[in-house]
């Protein structure tokens, strides 16, 4: 049974726990590998549902064959798919691909757009994608990025009872400032690798065990979504 805080808590254990995890991920970033903001943003639609790993291993050859949105627009969709075809989901992703790459070349002179209704209007991109190219890409905070790894580290943690990723996100930007927006993103996503596993997480191991409210008990706390993020 999930265990949840107080409303008048959590911003104080919010900031305990933020204050810990930023200790024991100090370098916390994007870890996709990207050279500008179209490859990023590439990256990110693959990384759906996908570790970062795995989409790590295919976007060299990716944006070697196409560098740039005027030329992933104009690719053969078959080619696309054999370059990706590891990740799952790579016959919808590969879609998503080339209809962003043409979208970018039509309406944006094949630039990525730095505001996040332009963005979110692109196939494959809602708002954690979104979000993830603002703050990695543009150094703007609009928001904060929620995957699973922030989803379920929330719940975990008290912060949020709901499972739709845009409640649970407009939650998490009324118990942290603005400009901590894009770190607690990058510290949850790395502690859900490392510690806060979606089973058997290592709670013996967790540096804010004591301020985890379902701590050795949280492999029943958070609940996965199957909304699109």
């Amino acid at each position: 049974m999930k265990t949840s805080l107080p409303p008048s808590t959590h911003a104080r254990q919010a900031q305990a726990v933020f204050k810990e995890l930023k200790k024991s991920y100090p370098n916390a970033q994007c870890a996709l590998h990207y050279r500008n903001s179209f490859e990023l943003l590439c990256a990110v639609v693959l990384s759906a549902q996908t570790t970062d790993v795995a989409v790590n291993r295919i976007t060299s050859a990716l944006f070697a064959a196409y560098p740039t949105a005027e030329t992933l627009a104009k690719a053969d969709p078959q080619h696309v798919q054999t370059l990706i075809a590891t990740i799952g989901m790579y016959r919808q992703k590969a879609k998503h691909l080339l209809g962003l790459a043409t979208k970018l070349v039509e309406h944006h002179h094949g630039q990525v757009p730095n505001q996040l209704d332009d963005l979110i209007q692109l196939p494959g991109v809602g708002r954690k994608t979104a979000n993830v190219v603002l703050g990695v890409a543009f150094g703007k905070v609009e928001g904060i990025a929620v995957d699973t790894h922030v989803q379920r580290l929330s719940q975990r943690l008290g912060w949020t009872q709901k499972t739709n990723p845009r409640q649970i996100e407009q939650d998490l930007c009324q118990i942290f400032p603005k400009k901590q927006w894009i770190c607690v993103n990058h510290v949850l996503v790395l502690h859900g690798r490392e510690i806060c596993f979606a089973r058997k997480p290592a709670c013996h191991q967790c540096p804010i065990q004591t301020k985890c409210p379902n701590a050795f008990r949280a492999e029943s706390a958070g609940r996965k979504s199957n909304r699109a993020l």
